[in-house]
């Protein structure tokens, strides 16, 4: 990797503040003991699957966050709009619990986080 900045190059992907194109985040947070994280972390993982299969999905992406005794997890999945979901679920902002969640979590969230993107800006070499 060259160490010198001026070789990288910006690239906007799926979205950027001046062309105007729009993008959701749909943002779910779950916490589990650490003992049970990489199990869970392959059930979210399956998960991450069946989501980027759902119509008008454009991406999933999942985080792993190890803190003492507890593992924190996000799904970070990405649509065109907040209606462009609807074809997965009725209620967008509600969550769609996994059956193994009463299992693995500590608590149960209701609710997800929509987030409009205005900017996604990767540096990469080219």
């Amino acid at each position: 990797m060259d160490a010198n900045p001026s070789s990288k190059k910006h690239n906007d992907i799926l979205v950027s503040w001046e062309d105007k194109k729009p993008l959701v985040a749909r943002i779910w947070r779950g916490r589990t003991k650490r003992d049970k994280a990489d199990a869970y972390a392959e059930i979210l993982q399956a998960s991450t699957h069946l989501i980027a299969s759902k119509p008008n999905n454009l991406g999933v992406q999942m985080f792993r966050n190890d803190k003492d005794d507890v593992s924190e997890f996000m799904v970070m999945s990405y649509w065109p709009s907040v209606e462009s979901m609807s074809a997965w679920s009725a209620d967008v902002r509600r969550v769609r619990a996994l059956p193994e969640d009463e299992e693995f979590l500590l608590e149960l969230p209701e609710f997800v986080d929509l987030y409009e993107m205005v900017s996604n800006r990767w540096v990469s070499e080219k």
